[in-house]
């Protein structure tokens, strides 16, 4: 009998899951690659090559699994500019989505029905996700599930454990806690914390040095920080938050500009999706 696949919120719903909170997150992240027969890696379409997790995705095809990539955060993007400057032939099959406003949802489920379709299986297909923290995982899953079937917030690392979300009949979706490369965990360099900070894994508030960090970002996207602000800063990092600061009365006693506190309301807004590059 054929089976039908149908994505309205009618068939949607969460089933029993098992709470593991106590084994490693890599070894539950192994055991969803393996149950999986496809896995959907959720990037941040601002940082495509830095959100990518090689080892896992050299894990996935070694298993002989299908991947496919998902481009989150796109209404972030001038999506022209992102196709005519970033090769995106390496990622195929992969879909531009936005949480935000819905762009590319469609695409997305009938992509993953046109894949889950190639598999010839009686039993359920299951459709493992995976992506840094912060990526929009939760969000991607809500989306697609018809809303509150995954919690999200705006802190990295928020879903715990695996879940299981029934998507349509006879697909199941496994999500997973957030991961990085397991070199990239500590992030005791300074370059990987700003990496982190930058793509949202780690947050604002925790930020070390917010002000490299914002320095960082402006070294590609000056222009875009000070047509959001209304500062004109002559790419100057120091003198945005310096500006910044003053314009928003963020001051220490005398009168001088709180840099770490007028560096971290910008990286927040930047964390958000307030500023679109």
């Amino acid at each position: 009998m054929r089976v039908r696949y149908s994505f309205s919120s009618r068939h949607t719903r969460t089933i029993a899951l098992t709470n593991r909170h106590h084994r490693p997150i890599p070894t539950l992240i192994k055991e969803i690659i393996r149950i999986s027969d496809i896995v959907l890696e959720v990037l941040d379409a601002r940082f495509i090559d830095e959100t990518r997790n090689k080892e896992l995705e050299d894990m996935i095809l070694g298993l002989g699994k299908k991947i496919i990539f998902v481009l989150n955060k796109a209404d972030l993007i001038d999506v022209v500019e992102l196709k005519k400057n970033i090769d995106l032939e390496g990622l195929k099959p992969y879909v531009l989505v936005s949480c935000k406003t819905k762009a590319g949802i469609r695409e997305l489920r009938t992509r993953i029905k046109i894949e889950s379709k190639k598999i010839k299986q009686e039993k359920s297909r299951h459709i493992g996700i995976i992506g840094y923290p912060n990526t929009g995982k939760s969000s991607i899953i809500n989306v697609l599930a018809g809303g509150g079937r995954a919690r999200t917030a705006a802190a990295a690392g928020f879903t715990k454990g695996m879940q299981k979300i029934r998507l349509a009949k006879g697909i199941l979706l496994l999500d997973s806690p957030g991961v990085m490369p397991e070199k990239e965990a500590p992030a005791h360099k300074t370059k990987d914390a700003q990496k982190l900070s930058i793509i949202g894994v780690k947050t604002f508030d925790r930020a070390k040095n917010p002000e490299f960090v914002v320095f960082e970002l402006m070294k590609k996207n000056s222009g875009v920080f000070e047509k959001f602000y209304k500062i004109n800063a002559n790419r100057d990092s120091e003198r945005l938050i310096e500006e910044f600061g003053r314009k928003n009365k963020l001051l220490k006693k005398g009168g001088e500009v709180d840099i770490d506190r007028a560096a971290r309301r910008i990286l927040k807004d930047w964390q958000f999706g307030k500023i679109k590059i």
